[in-house]
């Protein structure tokens, strides 16, 4: 009986030892290699760099709060863009809390550009809490704010919003969107080469 049970165990153990040394250890370390000779710069997290420092990443957003700077959508994830963390609200669109911050920060936007109607992505959080794009609309509603802060023209910093502008993959998938940080930092460079003089 026990000679019947160890023979019925044996291959169902080696079978199981197999396949977590196949699936849980050699594929996902030859798909880790490959991933990391044909995209090592996604592979390893699409990180931004500015004089050798990390400053972010293409895949997560961040907060800017100054002026000069483009806002990007706000965050529910953790204390904000927190990655450890990714969430959406999580509040019903019957929610009072909901409404009320939606109505604040409309508020509060509508000031920086009179007249113009504020775009929804600057006012709802991202469903992961971690979105580093905003919808065109939201970059160029940004422009005077941004232009008026940093003492360039508004011309100047719509050519670099229009820059930006990312279109759907293969003009099918997605919508067109704006990476805020990379924006942020031609941003930067704009300001900095108008200082110099170029």
């Amino acid at each position: 009986m026990n000679r019947d049970i160890v023979a019925a165990l044996r291959p169902s153990l080696v079978m199981t030892g197999l396949f977590a040394g196949l699936l849980g250890l050699a594929y996902p370390a030859a798909i880790t290699g490959v991933a990391q000779v044909a995209f090592p710069w996604a592979a390893n997290g699409s990180l931004v760099t500015d004089h050798g420092q990390v400053i972010g990443s293409d895949l997560i957003g961040q907060a800017f709060a100054s002026p000069r700077y483009f806002r990007g959508r706000p965050s529910a994830a953790g204390s904000g863009y927190d990655a450890s963390a990714s969430a959406g609200s999580n509040l019903a669109p019957s929610s009072q809390a909901l409404h009320d911050r939606v109505a604040a920060a409309t508020k509060d936007l509508a000031a920086t550009s009179p007249g113009s109607p504020v775009p929804p992505d600057l006012v709802t959080t991202s469903a992961s809490g971690l979105d580093p794009h905003i919808s065109p609309e939201a970059a160029f509603f940004q422009v005077s704010r941004v232009a008026s802060a940093r003492g360039l023209s508004p011309e100047t910093v719509r050519a670099l919003v229009a820059a930006h502008v990312e279109q759907p993959l293969l003009g099918l998938l997605g919508e067109p969107r704006v990476n805020v940080l990379r924006l942020n930092r031609a941003l930067d460079e704009a300001t900095v080469a108008r200082a110099q003089g170029h």
